[in-house]
């Protein structure tokens, strides 16, 4: 698993992740991906380079939009593959992180 972030637009972060998110997927982020949502308040994850997402990442991107949320930040999933998107949806997922297509969204999401 690789995580990429860079700077969507001022403030907002996009994390970008490639590869399999399972148990040793997420383990290899988690670290990092908590560090940025200690230090960023408006975060959009980039899904569109996830073939397969496991209860463990799910885990991973819930627990990061609830720790934001405690603090008034938000996080939004961006473009996941149709199969992890069902995933998402079946898991809940979607009832805490809007999961959404279109990156201009996706900003507007984290920023109102």
């Amino acid at each position: 698993m690789e995580m990429l972030v860079e700077t969507a637009v001022e403030s907002v972060t996009r994390v970008i992740l490639v590869g399999r998110l399972d148990i040793p997927g997420a383990q290899e982020i988690d670290l990092k991906f908590n560090a940025i949502v200690g230090s960023q308040r408006k975060i959009i994850v980039d899904l569109e380079q996830v073939p397969f997402m496991a209860s463990m990442g799910i885990r991973t991107l819930i627990v990061g939009a609830k720790a934001l949320k405690s603090k008034g930040g938000r996080m939004v999933l961006l473009n996941p593959p149709p199969d992890v998107e069902k995933v998402l949806l079946t898991f809940g997922t979607d009832t805490i992180i809007p999961i959404l297509h279109n990156l201009e969204a996706a900003i507007l999401a984290v920023s109102s």
